[in-house]
């Protein structure tokens, strides 16, 4: 009884404590992790002891599978470099400085435990930075990158764990080290991908929604549990897993049983990740009453911590500053990858919050281990320390060094353009499909409503909604207030007892996906309606002088952008001027070259000139043509 009250209060105080975060406009996080400081004191709430092992496997595993599942392979792939040298190489570099740290600041501690706490502090936390950063705006390639690292660090953290403890009982040699990484990397990778391969072929089967989620949600301890049988890394072949099963889901048969798989995940990662900042603010006050009879004294221990966390936020820099810049002294690797501007890996240095995993796998150092409950601390203040100045300045960081995010209109306008080359395949295979026994009507209506989703993509890029309603997004409030009318139809009929349980289901489940649908597309309509900061984009078939007389020159064979290649940025797409045929970048690349010549020249229209895009845009109008 008094289990299931517990976790009742743990999941209403996260409702309401996202809820409240999310109306005020704080981070979630940091507001869970105050609350659960604040309860630790409250004289009715029991002392509640993080057990490491439900972290480690029982809340690990799924949340990085989450995270997994939401990031791109290739993404991943095409920032390996940078994600390895921060999941591997600053981990270890990490683990060994605040080990000789903690080492000289408390020879009582032996060098091996000491090296130990380093591996427990040293991998920022998979669910905080990227918590922030996506909230923060930050451009996608930092986003992707503290993803990866997040993902892997835990990994590299725990193997080092593993070997201080051993080394504290006296069991480990340099080529034990050497072969318990090999054995945790390899297994890691060969599990997660036999684990990924098995798990696709098997839900590709399965046509049963509701067998194919339970599949999808057992997937990361499927891989995980094999993984740490053979002393590989589990929490590897989770992420190894997830990744590969995240790139296969859209290629598979389904639909209904993916949507049901991202709408499960969303409401398991939302549960998790909230309660596990909670459960970290819960620690505090057992923690600081462990240290109240240890022989080091109070005031040294606490100065000692101090020093911990100003090490952990220092040496961030110092490994990250070099790690971006010393690679591209290499001219094959500068040539495919320029150096970013210096307040990239700035952003990197700042968004290294810890989180529970640091926790958890402090309290597995053995119990017997003197000044444990210093080790403990000094992991409790790190992460504290970290979210609180990290998590609270990183946003205010990220404005000052005026880094800028996605460019929402040039998201849009790529989400348009993608949907109108999609919509065309799709006209195209009904053309090739149809026989001359198709009633024309079916024809009509299919070609209708596939081209009406297709111009709805370009109504989102209209002007904001409260100068007039794009028609998909009248149609949309037309039928929702028709699909209420309906519900309320067929549960007027209900209480009449005229018809089965189940048709009254099945009817009121096809008006709740319909529904469902609507209600996506009216948030889109609105979120992109004053997405530019109020500024809109407007639809086809405004009138704009501009766009009608501008001339239409030959594009450029191989087309570049000038101004990117004496900078050293690298353009995300290329726009063309119609008036002198310059070529410029986007508004999401870094020197947003093309809307820069527009200021500088006042030449109004310019072109995509990406393959399969002929779409103009005015800058002098904001008119779409």
């Amino acid at each position: 009884m008094e289990l299931a009250l517990g976790l009742l209060v743990l999941v209403a105080v996260v409702c309401a404590g996202s809820a409240l975060g999310r109306k005020l406009n704080v981070s979630v996080p940091l507001l869970l992790v105050l609350a659960g400081v604040a309860g630790s004191f409250l004289p009715f709430v029991p002392h509640i002891e993080l057990n490491p092992e439900l972290v480690l496997v029982g809340l690990l595993p799924p949340l990085l599978y989450a995270a997994a599942l939401r990031t791109s392979l290739f993404d991943f792939g095409s920032n390996r470099r940078a994600i390895g040298l921060l999941s591997v190489g600053y981990v270890i570099f990490g683990t060994l400085a605040v080990g000789f740290v903690v080492w000289w600041l408390f020879p009582e501690i032996p060098l091996a435990a000491a090296i130990a706490l380093g591996a427990v502090v040293a991998p920022p936390d998979a669910v905080a930075a990227t918590a922030i950063a996506r909230k923060v705006g930050m451009p996608r390639r930092i986003v992707t990158i503290l993803e990866g690292e997040s993902l892997i660090n835990d990994a590299t953290a725990l193997v080092c764990l593993r070997a201080a403890i051993a080394a504290i009982a006296g069991t480990v040699s340099a080529a034990g080290i050497a072969g318990g990484f090999l054995l945790a990397a390899g297994g890691g990778l060969v599990v997660g991908l036999a684990a990924a391969y098995v798990l696709t072929e098997l839900r590709k089967r399965i046509r049963n929604v509701a067998i194919n989620t339970t599949t999808s949600l057992m997937a990361p301890f499927v891989a995980y549990l094999p993984a740490e049988a053979i002393h590989a890394s589990g929490v590897l072949a989770v992420v190894v897993t997830g990744l590969v099963m995240g790139t296969k889901a859209p290629s598979m048969p389904n639909g209904a049983a993916r949507l049901s798989q991202r709408s499960n995940w969303n409401t398991v990662q939302f549960l998790l990740e909230n309660s596990v900042f909670l459960l970290i603010g819960l620690q505090v006050r057992t923690i600081i009453e462990g240290i109240q009879d240890d022989s080091l004294g109070a005031g040294r221990i606490w100065a000692g911590c101090a020093v911990i966390l100003l090490a952990v936020l220092l040496l961030r820099p110092v490994w990250v500053f070099p790690a971006t810049y010393l690679p591209r002294l290499i001219p094959s690797v500068r040539r495919r990858d320029p150096a970013p501007p210096w307040q990239i890996p700035a952003i990197v240095s700042w968004a290294g919050m810890r989180g529970v995993v640091t926790l958890a796998a402090v309290l597995v150092l053995p119990a017997d281990l003197e000044h444990r409950s210093v080790l403990i601390l000094a992991a409790m203040v790190v992460v504290g320390g970290t979210l609180t100045l990290q998590g609270f300045t990183l946003p205010a960081l990220v404005r000052l060094l005026r880094v800028q995010g996605p460019d929402q209109r040039e998201d849009a306008l790529n989400q348009a353009s993608l949907m109108q080359l999609a919509t065309a395949a799709g006209v195209e295979r009904l053309q090739e499909l149809r026989t001359d026994s198709d009633p024309p009507e079916v024809v009509a209506m299919l070609k209708r409503r596939t081209q009406e989703r297709g111009l709805a993509a370009w109504e989102r890029l209209g002007r904001p909604t409260s100068e007039a309603a794009t028609p998909s997004q009248r149609y949309a409030e037309l039928r929702l207030a028709m699909l209420e009318a309906e519900r309320a139809k067929v549960l007027e009929l209900r209480r009449g007892g005229e018809y089965a349980h189940e048709v009254l289901s099945e009817v009121l489940d096809r008006l709740d996906v319909e529904e469902s649908m609507l209600d996506i597309s009216l948030e889109e309509l609105d979120t992109a309606g004053d997405g530019g900061g109020g500024e809109g984009i407007a639809r086809p078939g405004g009138v704009c002088g501009h766009l009608e007389s501008a001339p239409d020159p030959e594009v450029p064979r191989d087309p570049f952008c000038a101004d990117c290649r004496r900078e050293g940025t690298t353009p995300v797409h290329l726009r063309m001027c119609l008036a002198c045929g310059s070529v410029g970048c986007c508004d999401s690349s870094p020197g947003t070259h093309a809307s820069r010549h527009f200021e500088a020249t006042g030449h109004p229209v310019m072109r995509s000139i990406e393959p399969g895009e002929d779409w103009r845009w005015c800058y002098e109008d904001d008119l779409l043509g």
